[in-house]
């Protein structure tokens, strides 16, 4: 019988192809890791990992569609940091995207039952941790960046003393109280007490359960 499942590598390259470089991706290390990391080793059986959609992770978690996570990593690497704590990357797909592109990356979930084993197969490099999300990982700070991998309803204050002078994080500002819809991309660096905080675009991403009502700086 012959085998009709469409071929990984085929579906990922048309990923690239049509969803992500037609729409402002420019990174050549974005695109290039995106090319070559499986994304269906970081998604749950049964899912469609190169469609242009969030998947479903339970408990309220997604892996961000394929365009968004893009854009996103692109905008942590326009920082050029060295080193970059990734808060809530469920299996690790946005962790090795960045290891990829040459960054020292440490991975901070909350649920160990998200890791599917993709991450130590393809980045071995990237340190892997089980925490809180809210704290972040201030034992291993500061960090050039800290990227949250979904969207938030507020700006964790306490992200700031993780951050090394002239570091930046990067996650989507949810624009209502709401799990879903559409919010803002923003790069946020320390100003004084606050964040200073800079919009990029719009983008799709569900908020995080863990930063529904955690202390923030309000925007």
């Amino acid at each position: 019988m012959t085998d009709m499942r469409p071929d990984p590598a085929i579906a990922r390259a048309h990923m690239v192809d049509s969803q992500v470089r037609p729409n402002q991706v420019s990174d050549p290390r974005v695109i290039a890791a995106m090319r070559a990391l499986p994304r269906e080793e970081f998604a749950p059986p049964g899912s469609r990992p190169y469609a242009d959609a969030d998947i479903a992770l339970g408990n309220g978690r997604y892996m961000l569609a394929p365009l968004a996570i893009a854009r996103l990593v692109q905008l942590v690497l326009a920082g050029a940091p060295k080193t970059v704590l990734v808060v809530g990357g469920g299996a690790g797909y946005g962790a090795a995207l960045l290891a990829m592109a040459g960054v020292a990356v440490t991975a901070l979930e909350s649920d160990a039952g998200l890791d599917t084993g993709a991450l130590a197969r393809h980045a071995p490099a990237v340190t892997r941790m089980t925490g809180t999300l809210t704290d972040g990982d201030a034992r291993a700070a500061p960090y050039d960046a800290i990227f949250i991998e979904g969207a938030v309803s507020r700006l964790p204050e306490n992200f700031l003393a993780q951050l090394a002078p002239g570091g930046r994080l990067v996650t989507v500002l949810a624009s209502g109280q709401g799990r879903g819809g559409l919010g803002t991309a923003v790069v946020a660096e320390a100003s004084g007490q606050n964040f200073a905080i800079a919009k990029k675009f719009d983008v799709s991403a569900r908020i995080i359960p863990d930063f529904l009502s955690a202390p923030a700086f309000v925007f």
